[in-house]
């Protein structure tokens, strides 16, 4: 019994990692897509200053549907998967902001969009989108584009690892409010960490800290903020964090109940088989 609970703890460890992985990779694609993007949209408009909005959107719009937009986003994912290898991440996930960054940085993200300009810009002059006067000066101010596109990448990534400072500063905020028995102290904490938690990068050591706050905050102020939990009520619900994410409104739902944990509905689940039991969807 002991061993099958152990082999499937760690299948859930490893399906955690791999949706982790993913969860990063999605993060990336977007967060770096939008950075890239404006930074190329300022580029353009420095290098070609005589231009109209219309003429610029016009020209912006001809590059994203001749594969500047589908390049963006394959340049991110080489950039990762190069960078990975480069600085020797072996698990896949990234358990830093300044991981990502020199990943990002060593995979070669500049010489990728470098690259892919000069071959977007040849497509859409030969198609007759643009003279050969705007692709010279498009590909002679290259490196201005360039410049805004690493700039604007160094400033996500100083702001992301300001966002998990601030995260872990108010996790650790949150558990002397805890400790303390402070309820209004942790809920001002709490509430710092869910809007933070909207725009993080996924780093699985915070996330995890914040879903194991979650589940006991919220089985704490179900029960009517007292804290007389039993220590077995709190290690089950450190371990529901591995499920919330199938339904969080129900589990904000859970309350305790004798030496247990109750549900909304009545539902007579065992938590500690709802844990060894689950799968991540």
């Amino acid at each position: 019994m002991e061993i099958n609970k152990l082999e499937k703890n760690n299948n859930l460890e490893l399906d955690n990692k791999i949706k982790n992985n993913k969860t990063q990779k999605d993060f990336l694609e977007s967060a770096l897509g939008k950075t890239i993007n404006t930074a190329i949209d300022i580029g353009i408009r420095s290098i070609l200053p005589e231009f109209i909005d219309d003429q610029l959107i016009n020209i912006k719009d001809n590059l994203l549907n001749y594969g500047l937009k589908n390049g963006i986003t394959k340049t991110i994912d080489d950039a990762i998967d190069l960078g990975k290898s480069a600085v020797g991440i072996v698990t896949g996930n990234f358990e830093n902001v300044t991981q990502m960054q020199n990943a990002v940085k060593t995979g070669g993200i500049i010489d990728g969009v470098s690259n892919l300009l000069d071959i977007v810009v040849d497509k859409v002059r030969k198609e007759g989108l643009i003279n050969n006067t705007i692709a010279k000066t498009i590909k002679q101010g290259k490196n201005v584009i360039l410049d805004n596109v690493e700039n604007n990448i160094n400033q996500m990534f100083t702001e992301q690892s300001q966002a998990v400072e601030y995260t872990d500063r108010y996790i650790n905020n949150w558990k002397e409010f805890y400790k303390n028995k402070d309820f209004q102290g942790m809920e001002k904490e709490y509430k710092k960490i869910r809007n933070n938690l909207e725009k993080l990068v996924p780093i699985e050591n915070t996330i995890n800290a914040a879903k194991k706050i979650e589940v006991l905050h919220n089985l704490i102020k179900n029960n009517g903020q007292n804290f007389n939990l039993t220590e077995e009520q709190i290690e089950l619900a450190k371990k529901l964090n591995w499920v919330i994410e199938k339904n969080k409104e129900y589990f904000k739902k859970v309350k305790p109940r004798g030496e247990t944990i109750e549900w909304e509905n009545g539902e007579d689940i065992c938590p500690e088989n709802l844990y060894y039991d689950s799968k991540l969807i």
